[in-house]
């Protein structure tokens, strides 16, 4: 049987948490689900955008300091928002855009990055 998944909800370590809350939070415009604490200290949070999921979690540097995060990696969130709306937010809250917003292959779309370096493609829903 072929997987027949819903949803996708991805996980990612970051060098500083509360940077990274902030980035998402008040630059994409994230929702803070739950906080995840050891021992009193902020160790993950769970984030929300309409049905899309992200979990971010402090690294713990067990595997160096200098650990290149995001590298070849990329993930797009669909949305019926207007893009170029949300472009534009974005950049007034003091958001860099990798890109400005483009048409390509049936969305219109623009890329960010976070502080780590973890490549996001927001994009329309396809067209024909």
């Amino acid at each position: 049987m072929n997987l027949s998944a819903s949803a996708l909800s991805a996980s990612l370590t970051v060098n500083d948490i509360n940077k990274s809350i902030a980035w998402y939070r008040d630059i994409l415009g994230f929702e803070v689900a739950e906080n995840f604490e050891r021992e009193g200290k902020l160790m993950a949070v769970s984030l929300r955008a309409g049905e899309a999921r992200i979990l971010i979690t402090q690294d713990d540097f067990a595997r160096g300091r200098d650990r290149e995060k995001g590298a070849g990696f990329s993930m797009m969130f669909t949305t019926s928002q207007n893009i170029d709306d949300l472009a534009q937010g974005i950049k007034s809250r003091g958001g860099k855009l990798e890109s400005e917003p483009v048409d390509m292959r049936g969305r219109r779309a623009f890329r960010v990055s976070d502080p780590d370096g973890f490549r996001f493609t927001i994009a329309s829903e396809r067209t024909k």
